[in-house]
């Protein structure tokens, strides 16, 4: 009697039904160099390119993004999509003034928990640039955030690497590597932007001693042109890729594309969107 018992709560058990694990939920993450605010761009001065840009931004999506070159009345506009928040700090002073190196978050999916930003120089604690750069400082920010949909942490970066001086780029990849250990120790981390450099590079070689090349790593097939930069020439040769998605290795890289979005023959900015779909580990 006792062993039909145990025989039927076996069978009871073993009947239960099997509960579908929910799949993860990706994370649409971009970079988007927005193209400064400058008015001899003419026909494509930001007041004719800020709603191609936003709407961009709209329809694709993004859960997190870094730009670079906005000026702060840019990111505002951006701001205007309400579902954003930004972060970041002006290159020129720390505060509002000079170009940013902004981060866009999604405030439904991500939940800001700490931010700052250092200095591409041999002194990143204030507004400053080094080594053989002599246009202008440079600025990475940086945001640690937390995942709504997972409950699971991340550290964010967005950087704009200087495009005159060889040295700089080459100590500024040094930097980035040193300064993410330092701020998001063994921390899942993205790091995103316009790197001014092509992969074959010393600097993209040392940023990938640490984290991954998002187009390497992709389960599909990279989507788009390789070139990232288009000058706002829709016949641009598209060769070289200097805007890239860093990710640690607690990221999968579901896909990658380069967005080549135009309307009545003009494009949102003169580098295309870069972005990706990632899954935490």
């Amino acid at each position: 009697m006792r062993l039909l018992v145990l025989m039927l709560l076996s069978c009871l058990l073993g009947s239960r039904p099997i509960v579908a694990q929910k799949p993860a939920q990706p994370l649409r993450v971009a970079t988007y160099n927005l193209r400064l605010n400058v008015a001899s761009d003419g026909v494509n001065a930001w007041p004719n390119r800020k709603e191609l840009v936003k709407n961009l931004v709209r329809y694709h999506g993004f859960d997190v993004f870094g730009t670079q070159e906005g000026f702060r009345g840019q990111l505002t506009d951006v701001a205007e999509l309400t579902d954003y928040s930004f972060v970041g700090h002006g290159r020129d002073d720390g505060k509002e003034a000079g170009e940013h190196s902004a981060i866009f978050y999604r405030k439904s999916r991500l939940q800001l928990l700490q931010s700052g930003d250092f200095w591409l120089s041999q002194t990143p604690d204030q507004p400053s640039r080094g080594w053989d750069a002599k246009c202008c400082n440079r600025i990475c920010s940086w945001a640690r955030f937390r995942d709504l949909a997972t409950k699971k942490e991340l550290f964010f970066f967005s950087v704009h690497f200087d495009h005159e001086g060889v040295e700089a780029r080459r100590q500024s990849g040094l930097l980035m590597v040193k300064k993410i250990k330092e701020i998001a120790k063994d921390a899942p981390v993205i790091c995103v932007g316009d790197f001014n450099s092509t992969p074959e590079t010393e600097q993209i070689q040392t940023m990938q001693a640490l984290l991954q090349d998002a187009f390497r790593v992709t389960r599909q097939p990279p989507y788009g042109p390789v070139g990232t930069f288009n000058g706002f020439k829709l016949d641009a040769p598209l060769t070289d890729r200097i805007d890239y998605i860093f990710v640690s290795r607690q990221f999968s890289v579901l896909d990658y594309a380069v967005l080549t979005d135009s309307m009545r023959g003009l494009y949102p900015s003169d580098h295309f969107p870069v972005l990706v779909n990632v899954v935490q580990r």
